[in-house]
């Protein structure tokens, strides 16, 4: 039997995929948390297999609940469970020690074969998202957007880029914050670091 803990903050949607798992025959959830900072203390207490994570939730995100879930227990697996076929989100859930990542659109019948896998210590990527990592070579990023971090790259500031690009502040900021989540960065230089590499914007020029 294949001991899972199962975190995700929407109750309807948790308790329907805790029975489904269990009707499996050979997967039990034996613990739930709806924050992502009750993933490690419920981990501890019951010693699952596998930690489900979704990548949004209160406390602290699906990443930063892998991370410390893997430096807790290195021997637990961790399958995301996101929304949003990010590559960025995909690169950040592997370096914080994910074992696989799944599409919440997914039929549960992939969800139980992708839990057996990371059980079994294999990597799983949902095949979409796998094929986009591979062969996307257009920018999510609108024109402004890439203008905005291309700025923010440069080491400018808020004020200043509003001021270059004819601007509020406040949109500056609505510009960062997309960005932010269209990239799966961790914050405005995470954003900078993963355009650059995937030739969204050009690097930062010194002189």
């Amino acid at each position: 039997m294949i001991r899972v803990l199962l975190a995700e903050d929407h109750g309807v949607v948790r308790g329907a995929l805790t029975a489904l798992l269990n009707l499996t025959g050979d997967i039990e959830v034996v613990a739930e948390a709806d924050r992502g900072d009750k993933v490690v203390p419920r981990a501890l207490a019951c010693g699952p297999d596998v930690a489900v994570i979704d990548i949004e939730m209160p406390g602290i995100d699906g990443v930063e609940a892998t991370r410390r879930l893997k430096l807790a227990m290195p021997a637990c697996g961790v399958l995301i469970l996101t929304g949003l076929a990010s590559t960025g989100l995909l690169r950040r859930a592997m370096e914080a020690g994910a074992g696989g990542f799944l599409l919440k659109e997914a039929p549960t019948e992939r969800l139980a074969e992708s839990i057996r896998r990371v059980a079994q210590g294999e990597r799983v990527i949902d095949s979409s998202l796998a094929l986009a990592a591979m062969s996307a070579t257009t920018t999510p990023l609108t024109d402004r957007e890439a203008a905005v971090l291309g700025l923010v790259g440069s080491g400018a500031g808020t004020g200043e880029i509003a001021a270059r690009l004819h601007l509020s502040t406040a949109t500056v900021r609505n510009y960062i914050s997309s960005v932010i989540t269209k990239t799966g960065a961790r914050n405005r230089t995470d954003a900078v670091r993963i355009a650059v590499e995937s030739g969204w914007i050009e690097g930062p020029r010194h002189s």
